[in-house]
């Protein structure tokens, strides 16, 4: 097993990842900037660095500083979280040549996979289903343009193959409008992710957003551990999600996450990961895999009783995965409400100090988050400050165990999204179940 590890995050995923390393006996470094030196994880690891100040820019995203903590600390590996440098080939790249194991895939793998058009390609070759699109990037060539969307049938949706975080994307709805919105996107992918390099996808009107979470070894093992819906979102945002996705039967699960596992061995897959697709009227629409652990993996813990970051870190020790298909079960529901310190109403960041908080118990609860009373939520980061998890033996059960926690749940000093939660959870159709990616949006009326 690794002996030490860098933790380059902060947050709840850093301490996330302290407690699995803690559990398997691994020393933990935590890396921090000037102004996180107060967090949880920070003052539970055995040794901590600061890195830098309060900008993400010359901290957790400063490569140099954190592979210099790992060096300086004589660690093993560094756990990159999710956001921040998760997905990151070149740091990937920089670690592993710097004689640390990067807990995560290779970095060949991320590019393949961080890339839209050539995880697609990847995909298609390895039998996942997915969107009927241009099959690769859109040329500059006018007519070709026109004949490929004529071909998918419009609407199509015009995406950036670096881009993610819903931007640089465009719903084209008739053929006059295509060839501008070309260049609009290709020119807005060049200005934020450096590659202008687009493809073009059929629009799903009413789609649901259905996720498959992968464990692979890189030695030839790989397991799915059942999926995930993640539909209640905000402009391309997750606010809830949940597992197993309702409408799923067994037999569509285990059909989809096979083909998702066999994708893992065919192109090397090291570590957890997740297929995000797109799905509706019975199908499932590959549309990209994020190569990193997920915000939401605590749902499919809770119905799989399986650590997912011990698995990561037992995995980039060089160990062949440690529990095969067969013992995935799923077992109940399990509901994620992501806490976010901001308005519930018009959802701008509400940064200050929490001058009191008391987290909500009892069977069936759980509640990752770095946050105490007296913490000061900085203005410099995510706005998630905290995710709410109920697990009960049915769906009902952990929507009602969840409305029980949100009204348990004091965080006072700042504004927070949990009236927010609280009325999706009182929502006739989500308690239902199977609403779309656009239902959140149209009921708080931004679309």
């Amino acid at each position: 097993m690794l002996d030490k590890v860098v933790i380059a995050n902060r947050g709840e995923i850093a301490l996330r990842i302290l407690r699995a390393c803690k559990e398997l006996g691994i020393k933990t470094v935590a890396v921090h900037s000037t102004v996180d030196k107060n967090l949880k994880h920070v003052l539970l690891a055995d040794e901590s660095i600061c890195i830098g100040p309060p900008s993400a820019t010359e901290s957790y995203l400063n490569i140099p500083r954190i592979i210099s903590a790992a060096e300086v600390t004589d660690a093993a590996a560094i756990h990159p979280g999710y956001g921040f440098l998760a997905e990151n080939a070149d740091f990937a790249e920089q670690v592993e040549n710097s004689g640390f194991i990067f807990v995560g895939p290779t970095p060949e793998v991320i590019r393949i996979m961080g890339d839209k058009v050539s995880a697609i390609e990847a995909m298609k070759k390895a039998g996942v289903p997915c969107v009927p699109g241009s099959g690769g990037p859109l040329g500059d060539d006018d007519e070709a343009n026109l004949k490929t969307a004529r071909r998918i049938g419009y609407p199509v949706i015009i995406k950036a193959a670096g881009g993610g975080g819903g931007r640089g994307m465009r719903v084209v709805r008739q053929e006059k409008d295509l060839l501008k919105s070309i260049q609009a996107t290709q020119s807005e992918a060049r200005a934020a992710f450096g590659n202008p390099v687009v493809y073009m996808e059929k629009f799903l009107e009413n789609p649901r957003h259905i996720e498959i979470q992968v464990l692979a070894d890189g030695q030839g093992n790989a397991i799915h551990l059942g999926e995930r819906d993640c539909s209640m979102q905000r402009r391309h945002q997750k606010v809830v999600e949940e597992a197993p996705a309702p409408g799923i039967t067994p037999e569509m699960r285990k059909s989809i996450g096979e083909r998702c596992a066999r994708a893992c061995v065919e192109i090397g897959y090291r570590g957890a990961g997740t297929f995000e697709f797109l799905y509706e009227n019975g199908e499932f629409y590959f549309i990209e895999m994020n190569t990193r652990i997920q915000v939401e993996h605590p749902v499919t813990e809770m119905v799989t009783g399986i650590d997912l970051v011990k698995e990561q870190l037992r995995i980039a020790a060089g160990r062949p995965l440690s529990i095969s298909q067969e013992d995935v079960i799923v077992r109940g529901h399990a509901i994620e409400c992501r806490i976010n310190a901001e308005d519930p109403a018009t959802f701008i960041p509400s940064p200050g100090t929490i001058t009191r908080f008391h987290p909500p118990g009892g069977l069936g609860i759980r509640w990752d988050s770095h946050i105490y009373t007296d913490y000061r939520v900085p203005p410099n980061y995510d706005s998630m400050i905290g995710k709410l998890i109920t697990h009960g033996d049915n769906r009902d059960v952990a929507i009602a165990r969840m409305r029980n926690a949100l009204g348990e749940l004091i965080l006072e000093g700042i504004k927070s999204n949990v009236p927010l939660q609280k009325d999706i959870m009182a929502d006739e159709n989500f308690q239902h179940g199977g609403t779309n990616i656009h239902y959140l949006e149209k009921k708080l009326g931004l679309s």
